[in-house]
């Protein structure tokens, strides 16, 4: 069963309550005996105030008319008034202050005018009682109303900051997806390409030069071992087991000589690394070490450039090759393009593309100090 509303309740008390001082009054002053208005207007006006929700300032009227004639002209002078200030309050709290508040006047304008004859049925302190009535019903609709605005303006706040933070616990974890994305790309991109080579070069002097084939294969040993080492250190990273877990060193420009003897071609290093933000340090070494596993998989040169220069505080990795680069055809394409993501989340930039007369050069340049989302 449907419980009725707090709304309905009060309405029911009102009319309710009209009716028992109408009662009240008839037996009280048994010495008068009702006329029709005593018993058709309380009616009305009771009728109407369950409609007040919908019709506010309708009921609002036909109440005050109602007791614009029942005080007058009705006999018992029973609390209809009640009805009044309930339907006041309702119009009041409905948004409709102006309406009520000018009705409220004419009313006790009407009140007054009426008041001016021969017959009073209320005295002065009676009259201000009224009034007073009348502003409290007016004042306690607008604050009930304001209070609920309120209310539901804070409620709109709450959802807006809830779905505020859902979207930037989304962003949060797409970037995160990117960055782990990049992550594996340049730890088993580069050293399983690298493996690759490698391989293919031992096979290729397993029987007529056993001593490459010999230095093939530790490459292959040492490079295999390095990118199980970085991918335990990056998926202990992501399952969280043991925050004191021993991590493995990440790559670094420190590292420089290794990073390089590691790409399995001639690099001839021009300059040296600067003292770098771990950020950009683990960006620039990422960088480079795409570049070199990009010269290694599609260039015919098998040997590259490395710059290092400082310029008005930011570091510029050049890495270029002399190769034909007919052969290259940038693969999936995500290599560069998270290169490109590395240096742009740092604030800085790069470009990569063909040389003219050949070959292929990659040019970042990227902040000696991160600039990560706009903040240093």
């Amino acid at each position: 069963m449907r419980k009725p509303s707090g709304s309905t309740l009060v309405s029911l008390a009102a009319v309710g309550g009209t009716w028992a001082g109408v009662v009240v009054t008839w037996l009280l002053r048994d010495e008068l005996s009702p006329n029709w208005l005593d018993l058709v207007l309380p009616l009305v006006a009771g009728g109407v105030t369950f409609l007040r929700d919908r019709f506010p300032v309708g009921v609002l009227i036909v109440v005050a008319l109602c007791c614009g004639v029942y005080y007058p002209w009705a006999r018992l002078d029973g609390p209809l008034l009640l009805l009044f200030m309930v339907a006041l309050f309702t119009a009041a709290d409905r948004g409709r202050l102006l309406a009520a508040i000018a009705i409220g006047a004419v009313s006790l304008l009407g009140m007054g005018i009426g008041e001016t004859g021969s017959v009073r049925h209320v005295d002065d302190s009676q009259f201000m009682m009224i009034t007073g009535w009348v502003v409290a019903a007016l004042a306690f609709g607008g604050v009930t109303r304001n209070r609920r605005a309120y209310q539901h303006e804070a409620e709109q706040r709450a959802l807006d900051a809830e779905r505020t933070k859902e979207e930037e616990a989304r962003l949060r974890a797409t970037e995160e997806r990117l960055r782990i994305a990049r992550e594996l790309h340049d730890v088993l991109g580069h050293n399983i390409s690298l493996i690759n080579v490698q391989a293919g070069a031992a096979l290729h002097g397993l029987k007529k030069r056993p001593e490459d084939a010999e230095s093939a294969l530790r490459t292959i040993k040492d490079t295999s071992k390095d990118t199980l080492r970085q991918l335990r250190t990056t998926l202990g990273v992501l399952r969280q087991v043991d925050e004191d877990a021993p991590t493995a060193p990440a790559d670094s420009l420190s590292r420089l000589d290794d990073l390089v003897k590691r790409s399995g071609i001639e690099v001839e290093v021009r300059g040296s690394a600067p003292e770098l933000a771990a950020p950009v340090d683990l960006a620039a070494a990422r960088i480079i070490q795409e570049s070199l596993t990009n010269v290694s998989r599609h260039s015919a040169a098998g040997a590259a450039t490395l710059e290092l220069v400082q310029r008005d505080g930011s570091i510029v990795i050049t890495v270029s090759d002399q190769g034909p680069g007919t052969a290259f055809t940038g693969g999936s394409g995500f290599g560069v393009q998270g290169m490109r993501e590395r240096a742009t989340a740092l604030g800085g930039t790069l470009e990569a593309g063909p040389k003219k007369g050949g070959g292929f050069t990659v040019v970042a340049t990227l902040p000696m100090q991160a600039v990560q989302n706009g903040q240093s």
